[in-house]
């Protein structure tokens, strides 16, 4: 029997905006931190592939190369060294560009946050719904080659997801999961856990764009905040005090009529100069997680709301399985976690879906009722840790060890054998 098996696997959720790490069976990762790696300017390779320079002398060169590999940090330390190094964000839009920065990121965790031996635990990964094969490979290639982990599987964001929303006495695993995270939003439809592909949707707002945007709009108030913390400040208001209206219109009303109780004040600290300073929090407060339902306010060149993506994106999956879909629709994804976000969205869905349903009818003249369809939007506490835990409660089956690609297998066929990863029914 292999002994790393007997331990608990690594679950690790490498996002654009942040990274969850921890082990297989716990509820809450273990650690969440920003996915940006800081490396010192002077070991930047300036037109190789690593990224440190290249010296003419053997000793040099290995003497760059060492310092590079410590001298680097990721997360909260890499943000607070901004003026030193230079940051490298790994993951653009849900895909890694940077596999170098990929590899340094990956290191730290396992050996500075995670304190554990590559080699004596499994590793779960998690990739988004449009990752390329090549991809897959090359998270193998360094899983394999330079950690020389015993197994590895690399699931699909959304799967993980819906597992997430299990509980003990059913598994539904056909849905919809809605992830918004800070650098992309996706709209992808499960069926027994495996992704229909063609019928996945995405839209080019997320949550780093609600922060921007409330940026933007204190900027125009005239609210005083530095340049250089208007960005934290803002996503900070985003965090504490946004939320979802079911009318814009009233929402102005009521911050109009009552500025005292809606308009709230934000107080905080410059990091430079330890000066404390304050500023309103007004309209920001429902515009920002407007722009998920009426996206022209922020981006003229997009119009498609949320909700009709969802819609749109069901209505292109086989027609026997889209009852099930909208009796389904899972969110997951910190961006999703603004108040009345799941009801405004329910709201909007069915709207779309009882508006094509009574023209359908109207059109054919029958007399016959329709049977209605019933659209449901599942909202949980661990939402915005859903993709990790649902990797969590997967990594903690027998099965999974069984699905996963080993060392062994790496070293017969290649990274090849990483391009597909089963999916498997034992925790369903």
């Amino acid at each position: 029997m292999d002994p790393s098996t007997s331990r608990p696997a690594v679950v690790i959720d490498n996002g654009t905006g942040y990274t969850k790490m921890g082990f297989a069976g716990n509820v809450d990762p273990s650690f969440m931190v920003p996915t940006v790696v800081a490396i010192n300017e002077s070991f930047i390779n300036q037109g190789g592939h690593r990224m440190f320079k290249r010296s003419s002398s053997w000793l040099a060169h290995h003497s760059d190369g060492v310092m590079a590999d410590l001298d680097f940090y990721i997360g909260d330390e890499a943000m607070s060294k901004s003026s030193t190094h230079n940051l490298k964000y790994p993951i653009r839009q849900g895909q890694v560009e940077n596999w170098d920065a990929m590899e340094r990121f990956w290191q730290h965790c396992i050996f500075n946050y995670l304190q554990c031996d590559p080699e004596d635990h499994y590793f779960c990964l998690t990739e988004s719904p449009l990752t390329s094969p090549e991809s897959r490979e090359y998270t193998g290639e360094i899983m394999f080659e330079t950690f020389n982990v015993p197994g590895l599987y690399i699931a699909v964001k959304p799967v993980l997801a819906l597992a997430a929303g299990c509980n003990t006495s059913k598994c539904e695993m056909t849905g919809v999961v809605v992830d918004v995270g800070d650098g992309a939003t996706h709209v992808v439809p499960v069926a027994e856990g495996y992704v229909i592909g063609s019928s996945i949707k995405s839209i080019p707002i997320a949550g780093k764009d609600v922060t921007l945007f409330v940026q933007q709009l204190m900027r125009e108030r005239g609210e005083q905040i530095s340049p250089e913390d208007s960005f934290e400040v803002a996503q900070k208001v985003k965090e504490t005090y946004c939320y979802t209206s079911s009318d814009i219109v009233k929402e102005f009303n009521k911050h109009d009529n009552e500025p005292s109780k809606y308009i709230k004040q934000w107080r905080g600290i410059k990091p430079k100069t330890g000066a404390p300073f304050s500023c309103d929090v007004g309209y920001e407060r429902f515009l920002g997680p407007e722009i998920f339902f009426n996206p022209e306010i922020y981006d003229s060149d997009y119009k498609t709301p949320l909700p009709a993506l969802i819609d749109k994106c069901i209505q292109s999956t086989p027609i026997d399985i889209r009852r099930a879909l909208y009796k389904n629709i899972v969110l997951s994804g910190g961006s999703t976690m603004f108040k009345d976000f799941q009801r405004r969205l329910q709201r909007d869905v069915k709207k779309s879906v009882n508006a094509r349903v009574r023209a359908s009818y109207a059109r054919s003249n029958r007399e016959v009722k329709a049977h209605p369809v019933e659209v449901n939007i599942v909202s949980h506490p661990i939402q915005k840790y859903a993709v990790w835990f649902g990797g969590s409660v997967l990594a903690s089956t027998p099965e999974f060890y069984t699905a996963c690609r080993t060392k062994a297998e790496y070293e017969e066929c290649g990274a090849s054998i990483c391009r597909t990863n089963p999916v498997f029914k034992g925790m369903y």
